[in-house]
């Protein structure tokens, strides 16, 4: 009996392998993610370097190298990032879900307005935005895309995570899908709590974290050409806390 294993692709991974699914045929219905990877490395040996730098998420969870996964898992293969339930359209806002993703525009003051709660003194929107400019070359515009129901679901692990730092603080998040243009907004997180300290701490870990674990990838797109941007500070390991926080 051969098993058929499905792996999803995104992003860069996808655009080097021209789709966005590979599978592979096994004798085993299980086998540790490290195994996984050593069989697509043999199979794609061009690929090797970028397949051993991507992480597989089992069933939208990142799964360290010696998860044992199924063949019938739903089983992802993720690039480093840039940065359940599908994103909303565009009639739908997301207005009370405090985690979204839309293709349409963001308001800072929707988003806030999700945390701000009477026991709350302080409340902090970050809004990130698309920059013209890096090291010496003009951005035209952005592209974003996501492992959806992944993606949601890693948003609400950072408020857990918030939560349980700072007591009582609430957190929201939107991130834009698709094509976003310079200056206009790609992504507003905001966080409320009881003192200011708090807020700000917290609003800057939700930051980092959201760059860290959310898959979310980021394609530049300048006059020359174009590429996908992922992380940028160091090994990509989104199964380790943050270092500055702990």
């Amino acid at each position: 009996m051969t098993y058929n294993w499905s792996i999803q692709l995104f992003a860069g991974l996808a655009e080097r392998f021209g789709t966005s699914a590979i599978t592979v045929e096994t004798a085993d219905g299980s086998m540790a993610v490290s195994d996984l990877k050593k069989r697509l490395a043999e199979a794609y040996p061009e690929h090797a370097a970028l397949l051993g730098a991507s992480f597989i998420a089992r069933n939208h969870m990142y799964a360290s190298d010696d998860t044992v996964i199924l063949a019938s898992d739903e089983l992802a293969m993720l690039p480093p990032v840039s940065g359940g339930e599908p994103g909303p359209s565009e009639e739908d806002s997301g207005k009370g879900r405090r985690y979204v993703l839309t293709t349409g525009n963001i308001g800072a003051d929707e988003v806030l307005a999700k945390v701000i709660v009477p026991e709350h003194g302080a409340s902090i929107a970050f809004v990130g935005t698309t920059r013209e400019w890096t090291a010496g070359k003009r951005t035209l515009r952005l592209s974003y895309e996501a492992y959806e129901p992944m993606a949601v679901r890693t948003m609400e692990q950072i408020g857990e995570e918030i939560a349980e730092r700072w007591p009582g603080a609430l957190c929201a998040i939107t991130h834009r899908l698709g094509e976003v243009g310079i200056a206009e907004t790609s992504v507003v997180i905001a966080v409320s709590a009881p003192h200011r300290a708090a807020c700000y701490e917290a609003s800057r870990y939700a930051i980092e974290r959201l760059k860290q674990i959310v898959p979310i990838w980021k394609k530049e797109i300048w006059e020359d050409g174009s590429e996908w941007v992922g992380h940028q500070n160091g090994p990509w390991n989104p199964t380790v806390p943050l270092e500055h926080y702990e």
